[in-house]
């Protein structure tokens, strides 16, 4: 496949604090690196609306419903937005080297059951989130998990 023909990433993603409660933390190992994170994804298309991105990562990545009626889904209202790692810009247009991330929060009951996608992920673990925000990769994505006590109080 040439340049001209590939279908390149939108710099435009999610990433989205899933918790419990009790302030529990779901943690997904990454495939590729072996990193601990959040979900993220990008935008499939343009135009799609940063919750409709959330609702289908956390589905495609956690088999979780956001939209489930025990669920609370949150935008956060904050944007990172930072240089994508030169190990994955191939993964986007020659010009792009930046990606905008939006942050949500994902309140799901205690014992809400993860099935991941096995092309993306290996494990899933529960952590206290400040161990969780410990235990990421991305400064970006414990910097949101540190967030959590003062978007929590309203959901949980």
């Amino acid at each position: 496949m040439d340049a001209a023909s590939r279908i390149y990433k939108i710099p435009e993603s999610v990433l989205v604090v899933i918790y419990t409660p009790s302030r529990q933390v779901l943690l997904i190992r990454r495939v590729d690196a072996g990193t601990w994170q959040s979900v993220t994804g990008s935008k499939d298309f343009l135009h799609e609306d940063w919750a409709e991105t959330a609702v289908r990562e956390v589905q495609e990545e956690t088999g979780i419903d956001a939209l489930h009626p025990q669920c609370q889904l949150q935008d956060w209202q904050l944007e990172n937005t930072y240089d994508i790692y030169p190990a994955w810009r191939w993964r986007y247009a020659p010009e792009v080297s930046r990606n905008t991330e939006r942050v949500f929060g994902l309140l799901v009951p205690e014992g809400t059951p993860v099935t991941l996608s096995p092309s993306e992920h290996t494990e899933w673990q529960w952590l206290n989130w400040q161990q969780a925000a410990d235990t990421c990769f991305s400064p970006s994505n414990a910097e949101a998990i540190l967030m959590l006590p003062r978007f929590a109080q309203e959901g949980a």
